[in-house]
């Protein structure tokens, strides 16, 4: 494994667009080290918390609760019929006073995930954003736990992690080495997201021997509070909250056009339509695919008068929503 590279000329106000178009992870050297939150944090957890509650105006949110025996790790149960922590419906404050309390259970994951925190901390935003972000209209959530490990995954847009309180570890993997990861099921997951079955911490290679070519091409970012992370779409990455005490800010933000759907809707319909050809119908369909989705040939079209393209004017809204319509139809026969 190898470090990521870092920077430290950004501001919130102006991050370069050579950084937000990296095809590799960046970390954004104190980034966001004079954000007030940062600030309140690095005096104590109970100043990071009284600066949280100031904004709360009583949503609640959505917890997991593990056990001591599984050191932090948010996972399955052991036959993946099932996960290993408990899910609860909670106040934010009555959250915080948990984790503030001095922990009997140090490796009992205690973790909020992933909350939409314009809805959470209304006018948290106005003291503590990334202005470099505002014409993307990024999602904005916030993250809080004690000392836990979540599974590597990957998210489908880009993403800057802000750390803003203890420290954070993300071990990171290009999109190629999904081969390599051992990717649990896809539709029956701990958070939405397939994930890794390895254990980060005891690695089965008997089990798992790829993810020693995995862990060869990974590389580690160390945070800590005020620094960020951009991490390039499709990236997986495994996530340790390093503290008894974590705070961490992410922004999510497509570039694409709204017309796109997702990019998985695509492979489970494929597991539909394809997976299970005879294997020379499964290569006429690669070819098919290597030529109209993944040809960067821009040519490859051009025998086409450009009037009459139809579907296959990527730049078109009424080729969006015809295709939409086709779909809708012929999945509802």
């Amino acid at each position: 494994m190898k470090p990521v590279e870092q920077v430290s000329s950004c501001s919130a106000e102006n991050i370069p667009a050579k950084v937000l178009s990296s095809t590799q992870p960046i970390i954004l050297k104190g980034l966001v080290k004079h954000w007030p939150i940062v600030c309140a944090a690095n005096e104590s957890n109970e100043s990071a918390v009284n600066y949280l509650q100031q904004f709360y105006q009583g949503m609640p949110v959505g917890a997991g609760f593990g056990e001591s025996k599984d050191n932090g790790r948010l996972f399955y149960n052991d036959d993946l019929s099932g996960f290993n922590f408990d899910r609860k419906t909670i106040a934010l404050d009555a959250f915080l006073t948990e984790l503030l309390k001095p922990d009997q259970q140090p490796s009992a994951a205690k973790y909020v995930g992933s909350t939409d925190i314009n809805k959470l901390l209304p006018s948290f935003r106005e003291h503590n954003d990334l202005p470099a972000l505002s014409e993307f209209k990024p999602l904005a959530s916030i993250w809080l736990s004690n000392r836990s490990r979540i599974a590597a995954h990957h998210d489908t847009p880009n993403n800057i992690a802000c750390c803003v309180a203890g420290k954070r570890r993300f071990t990171l993997f290009p999109p190629e080495e999904v081969k390599n990861l051992y990717i649990g099921p896809l539709d029956h997951t701990p958070a939405g997201q397939a994930i890794s079955l390895v254990d980060f911490y005891e690695p089965d290679f008997d089990r798992f021997p790829k993810f020693k070519q995995a862990l060869a091409n990974a590389q580690v970012a160390e945070l800590e509070p005020g620094d960020c992370l951009f991490l390039p779409s499709m990236w997986w990455h495994h996530v340790e909250g390093l503290d008894n005490f974590n705070i961490l800010i992410n922004y999510w933000w497509q570039t694409t056009n709204l017309q796109m759907g997702a990019g998985m809707d695509a492979l489970y319909h494929a597991l539909l339509n394809i997976k299970d050809l005879p294997e020379q119908q499964k290569l006429a369909w690669q070819a098919m695919f290597e030529h109209y989705i993944f040809n960067v040939d821009e040519n490859a079209l051009a025998h086409i008068p450009e009037d009459k393209l139809g579907i296959l004017d990527s730049n078109s809204d009424m080729a969006a929503r015809k295709i939409r319509a086709m779909l809708l139809n012929k999945l509802n026969r």
